[in-house]
């Protein structure tokens, strides 16, 4: 048994397809589709069940599966330490980030450390499903690191390195009937329509949580996968959005007030998988990230 094999076999077991796992392994899919072959003749038992939608584990394939992970995370390890001894970090990092990363200049932090580690290779995806997404991809372990907004109970399994904390402001168009205010509490913005994100997404579920603790019924009129578009949005009079304002960038034509009988804390943190020893090169983006912030002040 070959470490490539567990690696093909790991592969199409959390992709359920042999496609999808080609593509994240960088091979054709005859290659793996060979090498999971020559695994089960190996083992004496099919390991997969290729239906015409996914492919399934087997009972043979379920209990290779946890000691396959095993094994790859312990030959990345040795890896590593060899890795560390000739003085440099390598093999590849994937990290996951949401669309609404504004209150970390992200080209900046992936710069500093692309500098500081030349020789790992930085793999980003950037979900349109949002931190919930990203979660069940790090869960699945498709990344390795996600930086992720997640308030409330915190998800099963994955572990969190806060960074930073923003609070959602209220962001309506500059000729409203709110503009001239400072301030406004909860009660004020029933009846209004919303500009807001998909669930999933951190400052949605912010959002929601607030409303529901107010008793305050809210209507989301338009759903947006990133902030700009949400701004545009208000600016043109398509409703009012509950957004990070030092994310906002440009706010001209709009006014933000805060809403000062809420809790809108917007956290934002660095997700790892419980019980599973994140890699050298996420443990040092997260060291540089906390550095990073201290630099930018």
């Amino acid at each position: 048994m070959e470490l490539r094999q567990l690696e093909h076999f790991v592969a199409v077991a959390e992709e359920a397809n042999f496609t999808r796992a080609a593509a994240r392994l960088h091979v054709v899919q005859s290659a793996v589709s060979a090498t999971i072959k020559n695994l089960e003749r190996e083992l004496g038992t099919p390991l997969l069940e290729r239906t015409p939608k996914r492919v399934l584990l087997t009972d043979a394939g379920a209990a290779l599966l946890p000691r396959a992970h095993a094994a790859l995370d312990a030959a990345r390890d040795a890896a590593e330490a060899v890795a560390e001894v000739r003085g440099g970090l390598s093999g590849t990092l994937r990290l996951g980030t949401t669309t609404t990363v504004g209150i970390i200049d992200l080209p900046a932090l992936l710069g500093a450390f692309h500098r500081r580690h030349p020789g790992v290779l930085l793999q980003t995806d950037a979900a349109a499903s949002g931190s919930q997404g990203l979660v069940e991809a790090l869960l699945e372990r498709r990344l390795d690191l996600v930086l992720v907004s997640l308030p409330g109970p915190l998800p099963t399994g994955i572990t969190l390195t806060h960074l930073v904390t923003s609070v959602l402001d209220l962001v309506v168009p500059a000729h409203h009937p709110l503009a001239s205010r400072r301030s406004v509490p909860i009660s004020e913005l029933a009846g209004l329509d919303f500009v807001d994100f998909a669930a999933g997404y951190g400052i949605r579920t912010i959002s929601d949580l607030a409303f529901e603790a107010a008793a305050v019924t809210r209507r989301v009129a338009l759903e947006i996968t990133d902030l700009p578009t949400g701004v545009a949005y208000v600016r043109n009079g398509l409703g009012v959005a509950l957004l990070p304002r030092p994310a906002l960038g440009t706010t001209e034509g709009v006014a933000t007030l805060t809403v000062d009988d809420a809790d809108l804390d917007w956290p934002f943190s660095l997700a790892t998988v419980s019980g599973r020893k994140p890699t050298a090169a996420a443990c040092a983006l997260i060291a540089l990230a906390h550095e990073f912030l201290i630099w930018r002040g």
